[in-house]
């Protein structure tokens, strides 16, 4: 929302700019007319055209750039020659000649057509449309350029439409107040057309930097085309308790609570179930309808390994206590965006035997009215529907069923067995040996990749040969034609590979196929060997694997001593997204 306000308002300034020149006659030739059957439709039609025309402009460029690195190459040629015309006004309006035409013929049909109806102002702006729509001043360049480097989307197209709102709203103005406002803007074009020229100086040394390598995610951040980015961080800044619960680092393997005391508070929170897009094993259900039972609400994604580890747990308490009051809710909350694929989720709770509701909360709606931050999170509600206590990350388990047992009793539930379950799970959801865990969970996708050492760095959205380098403790590098994205990483061509310098028992891959429902062959090493008795749950004593979905791949499983190692992974086929490593 934040960057639709910015959009409009840099739309309202665009009368300080000398490209509305060409547009203002057209204007204030109906100043003498009817607003609201002249002025407005005039000014409807113009947006229109307008966010057409540059929705258009950045499907192109967004189209040439994803298809290849030749359509980067010509994509970053047309930036330049969009640089050039900021820069020299006298080339912008050769180029333009062919839409000005077309916008005076329309205009000329318009005015022929008499004023019997709204079609002629609604046509004429639309002519106004063409002829603005080529040089519509700096806030448009932005928006086409981040459009161009990241690809066009609706978010685009709507935010050219807000702009184009902004600068019809001006133009009102100036059909309301009339010459007047002509004459004041007169006065500012000086000013106008050095920020003109000056965003045209700064797109060509982008250009020029993203050409050389030296830094591609110049324009990208620069651009308000790349709404996501730049959106969450004024956000975080107006809700920074709202950062972890949002951008998705917050993954916890244990975080301490508070001791568990024979009164448990009631928490300052108002808990809703309403907004799930879905609910799987159940009907919907709501915080108000469960009311006399005990709930429990388990906060969860099914590629997170802290939650994969703690969901043996949850299965048992849900099972054991059913017939006691006790009713568990997995509130499903993605973090990757093929986590948002219900048909993925139902996949993973078939596999992993979760029998009890499950709500698809794509929209974090469910996470919000909790106040949530982790995964996974547990949340115990009463018999009352309020909130007594939660626990963040893995462990405490014991104390956790403790609280179960007592919330059961409190609400009048008999036979409340009192003994503590034993869980003996295996494969991802064994649990960790945190003594000994001196790695921590890595990002691919550039929005959080750390400690990255490919000799060239990330080069961000293209195509490019990445080499090992050195990596020691915790550090990685990719291998071969990867193109790196915000969340993941993408194997352009195959034998590219990943190299992690890792201390943990386990190690964990988030990867999955580019392709529905292809089948990519890998080999994975440890210090340049087959991992034999270490391989595990997904590779073989060889280090062979195959990645057939989207969802976490253990691929190490140390016996012995834990000691630093090298891990390698290659794949034999590419079309591989990988997104994050994770340890135990």
């Amino acid at each position: 929302m934040v960057l639709f306000v910015l959009a409009y308002f840099g739309g309202v300034l665009t009368i300080v700019s000398p490209c509305i020149l060409p547009v203002i006659p057209f204007v204030l030739a109906r100043a003498d007319r009817p607003f609201l059957r002249n002025g407005l439709p005039m000014l409807i039609g113009m947006a229109l055209a307008f966010a057409i025309v540059a929705s258009l402009a950045s499907v192109a460029g967004g189209w040439v750039v994803s298809a290849n690195q030749y359509g980067r190459t010509a994509a970053l040629v047309l930036l330049a020659v969009f640089g050039l015309t900021l820069v020299f006004p006298e080339l912008a309006d050769r180029l333009m000649r062919p839409l000005v035409a077309v916008g005076a013929r329309i205009s000329s049909s318009a005015e022929q057509a008499g004023e019997e109806t709204l079609l002629a102002p609604l046509v004429l702006g639309v002519a106004t449309g063409f002829l603005w729509a080529p040089c519509a001043g700096p806030v448009l360049g932005l928006i086409l350029t981040g459009a161009a480097l990241q690809g066009a989307s609706v978010g685009t197209t709507l935010l050219l439409l807000t702009y184009a709102a902004g600068a019809a709203t001006s133009l009102a103005l100036a059909l309301l107040v009339g010459g007047r406002v002509f004459v004041a803007m007169k006065k500012s074009i000086g000013a106008g057309e050095w920020i003109r020229r000056g965003l045209g100086v700064a797109v060509l040394a982008a250009v020029v930097a993203i050409a050389l390598g030296a830094d591609t995610g110049f324009l990208t951040n620069l651009s308000v085309g790349g709404t996501t980015a730049l959106e969450q961080g004024l956000l975080d800044k107006l809700r920074p308790n709202q950062k972890a619960a949002m951008s998705g680092p917050s993954m916890m393997q244990a975080k301490p609570t508070a001791q568990l005391s024979e009164d448990l508070p009631v928490e300052d929170l108002m808990p809703s179930l309403a907004g799930a897009q879905q609910w799987l094993n159940s009907d919907p259900l709501t915080i108000e309808g469960l009311k006399g039972k005990v709930v429990l609400i388990d906060f969860w994604t099914y590629s997170c390994i802290n939650c994969l580890r703690a969901i043996p747990y949850v299965r048992a308490w849900a099972e054991k206590y059913r017939d006691h009051g006790l009713v568990v809710i997995g509130v499903h909350a993605p973090e990757f965006a093929f986590e948002r694929d219900v048909e993925n989720v139902k996949k993973a709770i078939a596999t992993l035997g979760i029998r009890y509701p499950v709500a698809i909360d794509n929209d974090y709606k469910i996470w919000r009215s909790f106040e949530n931050e982790y995964w996974p999170a547990h949340y115990f509600i009463d018999a009352s529907g309020k909130v007594r206590h939660h626990h963040f990350g893995e462990g405490e388990y014991a104390e956790s069923e403790r609280v179960i047992q007592k919330l059961l009793v409190d609400a009048g539930n008999k036979n409340v067995p009192d003994d503590i379950v034993t869980v003996n799970a295996s494969g991802a959801e064994a649990a960790s040996d945190k003594t000994d865990v001196n790695s921590p969970e890595t990002y691919i996708g550039s929005d959080r990749s750390e400690r990255f050492v490919s000799p060239d760095g990330v080069v961000q959205g293209a195509s490019h040969v990445y080499a090992a380098g050195e990596p020691q403790l915790n550090e990685w590098s990719l291998v071969g034609q990867w193109t790196i994205g915000n969340e993941r990483a993408q194997l352009d061509e195959k034998d590219g590979g990943i190299v992690y310098r890792f201390h943990a028992r386990d190690l964990h891959l988030v990867l999955g196929p580019s392709t529905e429902g292809e089948k990519i062959r890998f080999r994975i090493t440890i210090d340049g060997k087959p991992p034999g008795e270490a391989h595990g749950m997904d590779t073989d004593a060889e280090g062979n694997g195959v990645v057939t979905t989207q969802r976490l791949y253990q691929l190490v499983r140390a016996p012995g001593a834990v000691a630093d190692h090298t891990f390698e992974i290659r794949f034999l086929d590419p079309g591989v997204q990988a997104y994050a490593f994770t340890f135990g």
